[in-house]
C-alpha cells in the first residue's frame, strides 16, 4: 500500500482490513469449488458455506483485538447444529482451516455466534458476511461489508468485492478492497500483487441527463418500476449499471455511476443495517451523499434495522437534491 495517502493507522482499521481479507479468501475459495450446495434461511434466500465461513473469520479477527465489542451480523450457527446439516459444518471447517486458521467446529460456531448481537450500543460493528448471496451463486458480484459504528455514527467501513474489477464493472479475477475512515477519505485497493491503494472520488456530474443509475440485478430488492419513472423524469438515457450487493456503493464512490436508488418495495419494509453501513461511509468519504428517500440521514441507533428510514438514496452529492425532489413527485 501507498502509506502516504492512507488514513492514519489504527487498531480498528488494521483489524477490519485483515478480517475482510480473510473473508474474501474464504469466499473466493468456496466460489471456485462451488457445487450448488446451500441451506435455506427462513426467508428462503440461499445461504452458502461461504456466508458462515466469512462471518466466522471476521468475528475471530475482531475478537482478538476488541473482545468486548458487540457485532451485529447476519448469520447464526443454529442452522448448523442438527445432524442433517453436519456436512455443511464440515465443509465450513475445512475452508476455515485450509485458508485461515486451525480451529474446531465448535470454535467456528462460537465465532459465528459472536455476530449475534441485536441491540444498539454506543460502540459496535455490523457485518454482512456475503452481501448479494444470489450474485455469489451466479458467479457475479457480491461483497463482504464491515463497519464500525460509534455513538450512532459510522466511523469506519470496509467493502471487500472479490469479483469487482478495479476499474470497470466487469467481473475480475482478482477483486478489489474499498475502505474509508470518517474524515480521512475513501480508498480502493486492487488485490493484484504489488497494487497500491488509491483515493477514490464520486463523479462530478451535475446534469441529470448525463447521469447513470446503479441498481440491483434482483427486481425484488428495489422498486425498479419507480426507478425507471424517476430516470425518465430526470432525462436519464444511459442504461443502468446492474449488479448485486454493496458493490453498487463502490461503483458510485469511484465515479462510474451517479445515483443508487434502493426504493421500498413495501410500505412497511425497513432495510437491515448490515446491507448499507459499509457502503455508506465509502460513498460519503468519496465526496457523495447518502440519505433515505425522504432526505433523512440513516439512523443506526435502533438495532438491526433502519426503522426510522424508508429506502436509501446514494449519490455523487451534486444530483442528490434533484433526485429527492423527483422521488417526491413520483410518489415514492
Amino acid at each position: 500500500m501507498n502509506s502516504g495517502i492512507l488514513p492514519v493507522p489504527s487498531p480498528e482499521l488494521d483489524a477490519a482490513l485483515a478480517a475482510v481479507r480473510d473473508a474474501m479468501t474464504i469466499c473466493r475459495s468456496v466460489q471456485a469449488s462451488f457445487d450448488g450446495g446451500s441451506l435455506a434461511k427462513e426467508d428462503k434466500s440461499p445461504v452458502t458455506i461461504a456466508d458462515f465461513g466469512s462471518q466466522a473469520v471476521v468475528c475471530r479477527r475482531l475478537a482478538e483485538t476488541f473482545p468486548h465489542d458487540p457485532i451485529i451480523g447476519e448469520e447464526d450457527s443454529s442452522a448448523l447444529m442438527n445432524e442433517e446439516h453436519a456436512p455443511f459444518l464440515h465443509r465450513i471447517h475445512d475452508e476455515v482451516c485450509r485458508n485461515c486458521i486451525e480451529a474446531t467446529p465448535d470454535q467456528i460456531c462460537h465465532w459465528i455466534d459472536r455476530g449475534n448481537a441485536s441491540e444498539y450500543s454506543d460502540r459496535f460493528w455490523t457485518l454482512d458476511p456475503i452481501d448479494g448471496t444470489k450474485g455469489f451463486l451466479r458467479q457475479g458480484q457480491y461483497a463482504v461489508s464491515l463497519a464500525l459504528i460509534v455513538n450512532g455514527r459510522i466511523e469506519l467501513g470496509v467493502l471487500g468485492c472479490p469479483n469487482l474489477a478495479p476499474s470497470g464493472i466487469e467481473t475480475d479475477s482478482v477483486g478489489t478492497l474499498y475502505f474509508a475512515v470518517r474524515g480521512q477519505g475513501a480508498f480502493g485497493l486492487s488485490l493484484a500483487e504489488g497494487a497500491t491503494a488509491k483515493r477514490i472520488h464520486v463523479s462530478r456530474t451535475t446534469d441529470s441527463t448525463r447521469a447513470r443509475f446503479c441498481e440491483s440485478v434482483e427486481s425484488g430488492h428495489s422498486n425498479q418500476g419507480k426507478s425507471a419513472a424517476i430516470g425518465q423524469k430526470l432525462g436519464i438515457t444511459a442504461n443502468p449499471a446492474r449488479l448485486d450487493s454493496q458493490a453498487k456503493y463502490a461503483v458510485v464512490a469511484r465515479g462510474e455511476a451517479d445515483l443508487y436508488l434502493r426504493l421500498p418495495t413495501k410500505a412497511d419494509y425497513r432495510e437491515m443495517i448490515w446491507d448499507h453501513a459499509g457502503g455508506v461511509i465509502v460513498v460519503e468519504e468519496a465526496g457523495g451523499r447518502v440519505t433515505d428517500v425522504d432526505g433523512k440521514p440513516l439512523d443506526f441507533t435502533l438495532g438491526k434495522k433502519l426503522l426510522n428510514n424508508r429506502g436509501v438514496v446514494a449519490s455523487n452529492g451534486a444530483l442528490h437534491d434533484v433526485a429527492l425532489k423527483t422521488l417526491a413527485e413520483v410518489g415514492v
